[in-house]
């Protein structure tokens, strides 16, 4: 695919085909991580960092009829204690 460099106010952008970017599973809003290697520019999907989200945002995801259960991991395997 071939495509120029815009501006964009004070910046500069490139404007990616929709193709292109469900092929790289990237959606629109989506962090995306971008690096120059070797003088090529690289654009890949963000990976996840753990401590991203909030712990409120996480409790807001548990169902409200969520009941916790006791999980039986089996018989212990080395020098644990019970």
């Amino acid at each position: 695919m071939i495509t120029k460099v815009q501006s964009w106010g004070n910046s500069q952008g490139l404007r990616l085909s929709r193709q292109v970017l469900e092929d790289a599973h990237i959606s629109v809003g989506d962090e995306v991580d971008l690096a120059v290697h070797d003088g090529v520019i690289v654009i890949a999907p963000a990976k996840r960092v753990r401590g991203r989200c909030n712990l409120k945002e996480l409790v807001t995801r548990i169902p409200r009829d969520y009941k916790p259960q006791e999980v039986d991991w089996g018989e212990p395997v080395g020098k644990e204690a019970w």
